[in-house]
């Protein structure tokens, strides 16, 4: 029974597995995003409401943003896709949207004009609420998957 077992953890893990080849892959999640403390952060949590005070004007799962991890090294970007009213995968991360933007309610709950028409760094604060550095930048920036996959076909 012992030797049965430990064939079966033998079998089973990585240790006869060489390196694979190529090297490891840098994945940029949402392309170039605001960092936060992820202390106590939960499935909930708001995490535009706890960013660092900002190093760079790139906003999360935009083109922008993208474009920059990529010709910062990234081999990946990993996005999210909410699924609209009208039918259209949006390139956004939360399924409702009063974190982030000036809308509310849920991204399925609107038609991509609508929320194409919120700004996306509306909800950034790294003091608390005493500034918002992002407040009118994202106005427009809300891409589509189909619009990513376009924009980045050899990714």
């Amino acid at each position: 029974m012992l030797l049965a077992a430990a064939g079966l953890y033998v079998g089973n893990s990585s240790t006869l597995a060489g390196r694979p080849p190529g090297g490891p892959f840098l994945l940029a999640h949402r392309g170039l995003a605001q960092t936060f403390d992820l202390a106590g952060v939960t499935n909930d949590t708001c995490t535009a409401e706890r960013i660092h005070p900002p190093e760079h004007p790139y906003l999360e799962n935009t083109l922008a943003s993208m474009r920059v991890a990529f010709a910062a090294g990234a081999d990946l970007v990993e996005f999210d896709v909410q699924v609209t009213r009208d039918g259209r995968l949006a390139v956004f991360h939360d399924a409702t949207l009063q974190c982030h933007t000036d809308g509310t309610g849920k991204v399925a709950e609107h038609t991509l004009a609508e929320l194409r028409g919120l700004d996306l760094g509306y909800g950034y604060t790294s003091d608390g609420g005493r500034t918002f550095p992002f407040r009118g930048k994202g106005v427009g920036l809300l891409p589509t998957a189909e619009e990513v996959l376009a924009e980045f076909p050899d990714r």
